[in-house]
């Protein structure tokens, strides 16, 4: 019997050595951010990444919504400042175009809204469009130059101001990606303009920009000193205080309410609360968002912040961008949701949006809703350098991914499988 007894505890204990130390980590909350889990030519939702758990959710923006926007918002500049506009006075509406990430449904959407805001969008060949119905439809791709309106991915359009009628040309596009494969990059597009300069001079009347952080590189490098209108994405807040300097617009992405979004959904997965505790209604502790600030999109498990433009007109409620909103960051006691450990994943140490103004806010709702975020910054270049990061899943209650490509959530989601 003692034989027996000894023989059945020798192989639990090799059965239990057998298990790995993180086994039950793919049942743990994973909120995907930022970074929407999608094919990063066609755009389509990696629905596996979407639903690896039944705690699994995205939080982002409408970036559809928010790129048109941003075209209007141009758009609008345009019409009512047309006088000088033309700075050679050619009738040629000239503009250039800081594209992010080519593979990035955002800086993809935020392109094909400005071509089509702008007049220059042709339909996506790739995709089988021979009309443009939505922006979905247009064609993103970079151009490299286009001096004379022929490129194969634009076309030109027009717009009639003050009751005359210019062409409108992109001039010049691509994605800022430097050396060492980082995209999104500041530095890059500081350079671009001055090379672009050097082929375009006074022909460049305007300038686009997918984000804020590639906008102000273009603006303190060539557009402030040139007076040339400017246009970025993100209201970070230096780019926010440059309006007062002649920085044209950007687009608020409601920051604190994604930040939020972001631990509220990891908190009430956490406590196996209903999602939209603290989101639709009140939490123990009275925080709730207005339905004005956000949607979700039940089938694919998305939640999305709405955006909002920020321009001379209305700047200066909008200049500390890491201020937390009152109306969702009451403190929740303990009693009514215990400290967790999450670890978060941020791309790029580099990124300003997300790291000047996103991680604050992730900073602001973190203490509120008792929540121990370890937050890891990568590369912007390689999945490893966050991934191999994650050395034990089962140190922590859960977890929040921004991943450096969209392709690549099965990559986390096989280190918590192992």
């Amino acid at each position: 019997m003692k034989k027996n007894l000894a023989m059945v505890l020798a192989a639990i204990m090799l059965l239990c050595v057998a298990i790995p130390a993180f086994a039950g980590n793919e049942e743990k909350p994973v909120i995907w951010f930022n970074r929407q889990p999608s094919n990063s030519t066609t755009g389509e939702l990696d629905m596996d990444a979407l639903t690896f758990n039944d705690k699994t959710y995205y939080v982002g923006f409408d970036a559809k919504q928010g790129a048109e926007l941003q075209g209007k918002m141009i758009v609008d500049y345009l019409l009512a400042h047309g006088e000088g506009l033309d700075r050679n006075g050619d009738g040629i509406i000239g503009y250039v175009l800081c594209i992010g990430d080519v593979g990035h449904n955002d800086s993809i959407a935020r392109t094909r809204g400005a071509r089509k805001a702008l007049g220059t969008a042709i339909p996506d060949a790739l995709q089988g469009k021979t009309e443009i119905a939505t922006i979905d439809d247009v064609d993103s791709q970079p151009i490299g130059t286009n001096p004379d309106g022929s490129a194969d991915h634009v076309k030109d359009g027009s717009i009639e101001i003050d009751g005359k009628t210019y062409i409108v040309r992109e001039l010049a596009s691509q994605e800022m990606k430097n050396s060492s494969g980082a995209t999104w990059d500041a530095p890059t597009a500081g350079n671009a303009i001055i090379a672009w300069e050097g082929s375009f001079g006074d022909q460049i009347d305007v300038v686009v920009s997918n984000n804020d952080g590639m906008g102000m590189a273009v603006f303190n490098a060539w557009a402030k000193e040139k007076g040339v209108p400017t246009f970025g994405y993100d209201a970070n807040s230096d780019a926010v205080a440059a309006i007062a300097d002649g920085y044209c617009g950007t687009i608020s992405q409601n920051a604190d309410v994604q930040a939020y979004l972001t631990l509220r959904t990891l908190r009430n997965t956490l406590d196996g609360a209903d999602i939209m505790v603290g989101i639709s209604t009140p939490d123990a502790a009275g925080n709730v968002l207005s339905d004005d600030l956000y949607y979700y999109d039940e089938a694919t498990r998305c939640f999305y912040a709405l955006n909002g433009a920020v321009t001379a007109d209305n700047y200066e409620a909008f200049l500390d961008a890491t201020a937390a909103n009152p109306a969702f960051s009451n403190q929740l006691s303990e009693a009514d949701g215990a400290i967790k450990k999450v670890w978060l994943s941020i791309y790029n140490s580099a990124d300003n949006f997300l790291n000047a103004t996103y991680v604050p806010q992730l900073k602001n709702y973190a203490a509120a809703l008792n929540l121990d975020v370890e937050y890891v910054l990568g590369d912007g270049q390689t999945e490893a350098n966050l991934i191999d990061r994650l050395g034990n899943p089962s140190e922590y209650d859960g977890f929040a991914i921004n991943m450096v490509k969209t392709d690549n959530a099965a990559s986390y989601m096989v280190k918590l499988m192992q």
